[in-house]
């Protein structure tokens, strides 16, 4: 048990770690949200390292001094846990289609931010986004042309990179919409996520 305990304070460790890092060296790196500027992966990194070493520590002290007290709240913050992730996962199937709609509203608010001052997290993701998944927007390139104002997207959205090549036709744009794009990934990844959930919960139960 406490072999236990102390593989899931370091593994908070770890978590906490690579939150720090990249909010030194990213900033705000993939805060696409305009609702919720302080949703970044390195703030939810962070956030999520600093529980899990806090319940590792209880786990730990519990463990060493063989106090009922501190091994019995380790207990019900790994049950507080469990039923968390249960219910996120429920209310996520229930309502999928609200949350589709949400999300692209939020996210087109956002494009709004883009190459603006202070946020220069959402810019560097959008960036990367556009490029690795070779897509452009949140439902079509379109979206872009009522940020600029004009018929232009972002430099990442050009099939061939070039600077300025945002200006160019349409023809020389990724069609793919974002959101779309991104969502059929993390479908087809979602098996190797949900044994990753599923062995995660059976170890906490």
């Amino acid at each position: 048990f406490l072999c236990f305990s102390l593989f899931f304070q370091l593994g908070g460790c770890g978590i906490l770690g690579v939150g720090i890092w990249l909010a030194v060296t990213q900033g705000n790196f993939a805060t696409l949200s305009s609702s919720f500027p302080s949703l970044s992966a390195a703030n939810l990194l962070i956030v999520t390292g600093t529980f899990v070493m806090i319940i590792g520590f209880v786990g730990c002290i519990g463990a060493i001094k063989e106090n009922k007290c501190l091994l019995l709240s380790f207990f019900i913050m790994l049950l507080i846990i469990f039923l968390l992730e249960l219910t996120v996962v429920i209310l996520f199937f229930v309502y999928t289609d609200k949350i589709d709609k949400y999300a692209q509203r939020d996210l087109k608010k956002g494009l709004h931010l883009y190459g603006t001052d202070g946020n220069i997290g959402l810019t560097n993701a959008w960036s990367i986004i556009q490029t690795d998944f070779r897509c452009c927007g949140v439902s079509n390139y379109t979206d872009w042309f009522e940020v600029y104002n004009t018929t232009r997207v972002p430099d990442s959205c050009c099939l061939e990179f070039s600077e300025n090549c945002g200006l160019h036709s349409p023809g020389t744009w990724w069609k793919a919409p974002c959101y779309e794009t991104v969502k059929v990934w993390l479908q087809e990844n979602l098996l190797a996520v949900g044994i990753f959930g599923l062995c995660t919960a059976m170890v906490q139960v």
